[in-house]
């Protein structure tokens, strides 16, 4: 993996639960949550804590996301969950 998935993958690992403004403000990621969901994507137990109303550098934001890791890290529960068979699915 390269590019801003890495780069935000690394510092959700090193800070732990991190704001997405913090992601834009100090690391010039745009677009943390496109970014976190291509981790998710990928299989990566990304959470996310929306927050009505945060205190971020002296100004209130509104509805904030927090992303973390969860356990396990990789894969996402059900990530790999078996395809439900072709025969419930309708298809013979």
């Amino acid at each position: 993996m390269t590019g801003q998935c890495a780069q935000v993958l690394r510092i959700i690992r090193e800070l732990g639960p991190v704001l997405s403004f913090t992601m834009t403000a100090d690391y010039a990621i745009p677009e943390a949550a496109a970014r976190v969901h291509d981790l998710r994507g990928k299989g990566y137990n990304i959470l996310t804590q929306i927050h009505s109303a945060i205190e971020f550098r002296g100004s209130i934001r509104r509805n904030a996301a927090t992303y973390s890791l969860g356990t396990p890290e990789w894969p996402a529960p059900g990530f790999l969950a078996a395809p439900e068979p072709a025969r419930q699915r309708g298809l013979f």
